[in-house]
């Protein structure tokens, strides 16, 4: 495991072993810059801060993360390099999974999300069909089978009450309005989802 992260006495401690193809991995936020700033205004529970969301694809002799990242857009991932790059970074990764009853999506989304790879990222967080942002790209792998759904995406501090700083700068710059109560999806939103349950916090040697 990378030195720049210690697992803390209340996480469960999951190994790569211990992972499922059609499990979710989420990365914790950190509280500055893009991921601080998705967290400020998505943030459900004291319990969850994610910035970003992915879908394990785990064959007899490999796992990789099916995910849309700035760095890259669409991809398919190897295991390890992004988790050394989390952890370089202090950020845990958290490990979900869909409940018995919903398991039966899993195929399905593998098959759409690989159809995704190779879409660039979508840096407006407007909803179209040529990029996708990370949480759209899991909606999108599931939604043939209903698993998640869109709501009105959030851009005000919850806080303050009022657009926070950085998502106005940041549309300025894209000389956009900001697309406040439009259609969206985010990965704290998603973690709550009750078709899901948390295994545990990974930890790779």
């Amino acid at each position: 495991m990378s030195k720049n992260v210690t697992i803390k006495q209340n996480d469960k401690v999951i190994s790569i072993t211990d992972l499922k193809n059609g499990d979710l991995i989420f990365i914790r936020s950190r509280e500055e810059n893009l991921s601080g700033a998705i967290n400020r205004v998505t943030q459900i529970s004291k319990q969850r801060n994610y910035d970003h969301v992915g879908l394990v694809e785990k064959n007899y002799d490999s796992i990789f993360i099916l995910h849309s990242a700035p760095e890259g857009g669409s991809q398919r991932e190897s295991i390890r390099t992004l988790y050394l790059s989390a952890t370089q970074n202090k950020r845990y990764i958290d490990v979900y999974r869909l409940k018995n009853e919903f398991s039966y999506s899993i195929p399905d989304a593998i098959i759409n999300a690989k159809l995704m790879v190779g879409k660039p990222y979508n840096w407006t967080y407007i909803l179209n069909n040529e990029s996708f942002y990370c949480s759209d790209f899991i909606e999108r792998a599931f939604r043939g089978n209903s698993i998640f759904q869109h709501i009105p995406m959030n851009f005000t501090n919850i806080n303050t009450g009022q657009f926070d700083s950085f998502w106005i700068e940041f549309y300025q710059k894209l000389n956009l309005e900001i697309p406040q109560n439009q259609p969206g999806t985010n990965p704290n939103q998603l973690a709550e989802s009750e078709k899901i349950v948390q295994i545990g916090t990974l930890y790779i040697n």
